[in-house]
């Protein structure tokens, strides 16, 4: 597993959310493209679908498993990276970059406080 990104925050659900601008960006975590193997298959949110946090918000599919993707903030949904569509293979290779879930339009900040930062996150991991 490579470096831990510190300018990230993480949920114990395997969630990463980079803050930028007014939105948030949700992707799953190294650790979790890794455990699920080649993903081959993402059901993405709706733009305009509202969520709290915890809520289900996704499905992965892996050659291994499928599993839900939880948001870690309440809030809508503004963008999602239709480019997984086409390519899933994206979260594998780079999943705190292109390979991004859905931004979505916070609506509660005090949430953030709830995440661990990268060390924390690191932490966690090696409780597993």
């Amino acid at each position: 597993m490579s470096d831990i990104p510190s300018e990230l925050s993480y949920a114990k659900s395997h969630e990463w959310v980079r803050i930028e601008d007014d939105d948030i960006i949700i992707g799953i975590t190294e650790h979790a493209a890794e455990a699920l193997g080649e993903i081959v298959f993402v059901e993405l949110p709706e733009v305009g679908q509202v969520f709290e946090a915890s809520d289900e918000v996704a499905v992965i599919e892996s050659v291994k498993a499928a599993a839900d993707m939880y948001t870690p903030v309440s809030g809508e949904v503004v963008a999602i990276n239709e480019a997984l569509a086409d390519a899933p293979e994206t979260i594998n290779e780079d999943p705190y970059g292109e390979g991004w879930f859905f931004r979505i339009k916070i609506k509660n900040d005090s949430e953030l406080d709830n995440l661990l930062d990268a060390s924390e996150y690191s932490e966690f991991l090696g409780t597993l």
